[in-house]
């Protein structure tokens, strides 16, 4: 039997790494408002922020699509680091 998770209020927003492949151009950071821009010295880019929810986690993966940016890797932060 499927069950759905119910509640009244609603859940935190969860942080998250995305390392994307290259260094992003400072002209693109705007498009990741609320997020670290992170140039790392293996030429990657990392990302860290909030995300409200999932549709919202779409959206920026949405958005590094349409950038061109190649996605490495999406890691979850537990909000008590």
């Amino acid at each position: 039997m499927n069950s759905t998770h119910t509640s009244s209020e609603p859940n935190p927003p969860q942080r998250y790494q995305i390392r994307i492949k290259g260094h992003l151009e400072a002209k693109w950071s705007h498009w990741f408002d609320g997020f670290t821009v992170e140039l790392q010295e293996s030429g990657d880019t990392l990302l860290t922020g909030e995300v409200v929810d999932q549709a919202a986690l779409h959206g920026l993966l949405k958005r590094i699509r349409n950038l061109g940016l190649t996605l490495i890797a999406i890691t979850s932060i537990d909000n008590d680091e």
